[in-house]
């Protein structure tokens, strides 16, 4: 079995900066608690791709002893990752990687939820994918330069065959090399999950803006509605490791039958 590549150096145990001129106040100021400095070098490791999802990582005592700090701090870490639904807890297995094919994931990013009876899986229509240069406003959120290319994809999603999202995806044309339509069409599963296993992009957090809206002539059309039916429209950026932007996306969500669900913790 192969060492594990090296890791950053690891905080003491005792959770204090080291000593450091007066002039340094503001960085003592922000110095993080000791837990989240192990969440910190849990996640790039995660990021670099040491532990791939779906996969165990070591166990607390081994990770204690790889950063030289206590296994409660080490758990304490894992707590925060699996509240974050980064890490999966499995009785008496250990600790693994989410992954977006699982069942307890799979609808962590979908928040329409149906009036009545539990979340079903979507059905896709793809009505666009293609590559160009990234418009000015996707390049400022994906933190691109004007020109990049990126990944445009149309698509309808339906519940029970009855449409009721319609939605504008942005990607990195980089991170997402070799996407098209054929490759989009003859997927079944997730999206996320598509991004995870075949591109190796995993979200693991959105911000979304939400507001309502009157349907145009054609997402209208494409819904089945009249036009200036009220819509519910969701404007989300999501997130890889490292906060890093991987994903503008846009939907306008039909609530006749559904609702947008949130928990507030």
């Amino acid at each position: 079995m192969s060492n594990p590549p090296p890791s950053p150096p690891a905080p003491t145990e005792a959770g204090a900066p080291p000593a450091a001129p007066a002039g340094e106040a503001a960085h003592r100021a922000a110095f993080s608690p000791l837990y989240r400095q192990i969440k910190g070098l849990i996640l790039q490791s995660l990021d670099r791709g040491e532990w791939k999802p779906g996969e165990a990582i070591p166990s607390e005592l081994e990770l204690a002893s790889r950063f030289k700090v206590s296994q409660g701090t080490v758990r304490k870490a894992i707590d925060e990752l699996a509240a974050d639904n980064i890490l999966l807890r499995r009785q008496g297995k250990g600790t693994f990687v989410a992954t977006h094919h699982e069942e307890g994931v799979r609808f962590r990013f979908m928040r329409l939820a149906p009036d009545e009876g539990d979340p079903v899986q979507s059905d896709s229509h793809f009505l666009e994918c293609r590559r160009l240069r990234a418009p000015s406003e996707v390049a400022r959120v994906l933190e691109l330069r004007p020109g990049d290319a990126v990944v445009q994809i149309r698509r309808i999603l339906s519940f029970t065959g009855v449409p009721a999202v319609v939605e504008e995806l942005w990607l990195p044309g980089a991170l997402f090399r070799g996407l098209t339509a054929e490759r989009l069409a003859g997927y079944k599963g997730p999206m996320y999950g598509l991004f995870e296993s075949e591109f190796g992009v995993r979200m693991i957090r959105a911000d979304e803006k939400i507001r309502a809206v009157a349907a145009s002539e054609q997402d209208a059309a494409w819904l089945g509605v009249a036009p200036g039916t009220p819509l519910l429209q969701v404007d989300r950026v999501a997130f890889t490791y490292g906060d890093r932007p991987v994903e503008m996306r846009r939907g306008l969500c039909l609530t006749t039958r559904h609702h947008y669900r949130n928990s507030l913790n």
